[in-house]
């Protein structure tokens, strides 16, 4: 159930749903015409592959103090100027030709996008709970996913006219910028009244790593399964060029937008999946899923099979995506839930940015489709690994201290009136 005394209108609800949209959009929306950029830029495929995981180090970097500001002051002022920042930042490759500046402007966008990522997410989280919270987080994901269907879209339709082109769809994050400082509520916390005290404050990320193994394992698993996934993204455009596909609109289509629409329709029926099945067969599910879309990345040879790639891959991300979040949420009290879900951006941009820099060497020494049969070996181990494992509900319950037994005891409360 909804904590009323937090939740704001329905207007904030929307801002927030948008501006998760752009979760996804920092390397998914020029992923259509990365293959057409580096070969104007005259990179390697090394290099191309960090201008779409650019953004995801200074993420890595900035979330954590963005997460502990969240804590201090609240979501609504990092928002509204990170999202701004976010536009700036993603459209200045409208007007560059030079790799090095190029790379620059990457890094901008991901200082904004550590602001998006970790406020609206924060936000979303304190304002929910129970299983009401599992409904709205697979809004979010759904949210997140239809930005990766429609952004990437736009910008392979714009990408025909030039690689410069789908920079412009950037743009979109300044306007929701401003809607965000005037919709949400001045005074708005993400942690209940516990965020308002200086026991808040204490430790940083560091500290909340080595007090909850539960939250260091979930982040470790982020870490993983992101760079994995950056293989297909990166790698997909330059099968696609192998087998004779230069449309940058019907790159995107595979990159992307399947991927996307499978995720969301996941997102969808979330709450209902975790209710019937849990969240430790969910994730297991979501790296069978991944293993599978390795697998048949490496042997397809016509497109049409390569097809079940991103279809698979946006179901895995469907799971993977609000549970995670919400067990690394429910692993923590609430005066950290800014630090904790920065940490979350850190692990998750992190494993995009060293993704390229591990299987870019790799790939172009061996070839695309032994760094599929790689990474499909890695979704499997995690696969194993998740065999082994409890539920984690049971585990996110027992690590989490007695600081958040008052959120859980509202959540029983709540469940027991209705």
């Amino acid at each position: 159930m909804p904590d009323e005394t937090a939740r704001p209108g329905t207007s904030a609800l929307t801002v927030l749903l948008l501006a998760s949209t752009l979760g996804v959009m920092g390397g998914a929306t020029i992923a259509p015409v990365i293959e057409v950029m580096r070969q104007s830029l005259g990179v390697g495929g090394t290099e191309a592959g960090l201008v779409l995981t650019a953004h995801s180090l200074a993420i890595a970097v900035v979330s954590p103090l963005v997460g502990r500001a969240v804590d201090r002051f609240g979501p609504r002022l990092p928002l509204a100027l990170g999202l701004v920042v976010y536009g700036l930042g993603g459209g200045a490759g409208m007007v560059i030709d030079s790799y090095p500046l190029l790379f620059a402007s990457r890094l901008v966008l991901g200082v904004g996008a550590a602001a998006v990522f970790t406020c609206s997410t924060a936000s979303l989280l304190g304002l929910y709970r129970g299983d009401l919270r599992d409904r709205v987080m697979g809004w979010r994901t759904t949210a997140t996913t239809a930005g990766g269907f429609l952004y990437p879209l736009v910008a392979g339709a714009l990408g025909n006219h030039s690689w410069h082109a789908p920079f412009a769809v950037y743009l979109i994050a300044m306007p929701l910028g401003v809607a965000t400082f005037l919709v949400l509520p001045p005074g708005m916390r993400v942690g209940g009244e516990g965020s308002r005290s200086q026991e808040g404050g204490k430790g940083g990320a560091i500290r909340l790593l080595r007090e909850r193994p539960l939250v260091t394992a979930l982040c470790g698993l982020w870490v993983a399964t992101t760079g994995l996934m950056m293989v297909l993204a990166v790698s997909l455009p330059r099968r696609l060029d192998q087998l004779g596909i230069h449309d940058t609109f019907v790159v995107a289509l595979y990159g992307t937008v399947l991927a996307s629409g499978a995720a969301s329709v996941v997102g969808l029926t979330y709450a209902r999946l975790t209710a019937r099945l849990g969240y430790a067969v969910l994730m297991r599910i979501a790296a069978l899923c991944w293993t599978l879309a390795f697998l048949v990345f490496a042997v397809a040879e016509r497109p049409a099979v390569l097809l079940a790639v991103p279809v698979l891959t946006g179901l895995g991300t469907g799971i993977t995506m609000p549970t995670l979040t919400v067990l690394v949420d429910r692993s923590v009290p609430p005066e950290q839930r800014g630090t904790a879900t920065s940490l979350q951006a850190t692990a998750l941009f992190g494993g995009q940015f060293a993704s390229p820099l591990v299987f870019g060497p790799l790939v172009d020494a061996t070839s695309l489709g032994a760094g599929a049969l790689i990474a499909a070996a890695g979704t499997a181990a995690i696969l194993l690994a998740l065999f082994r494992l409890k539920d984690p509900r049971d585990l996110g319950a027992a690590d989490a201290p007695d600081a958040v037994k008052p959120e859980t005891g509202r959540d029983d409360r709540a469940r027991r009136r209705t």
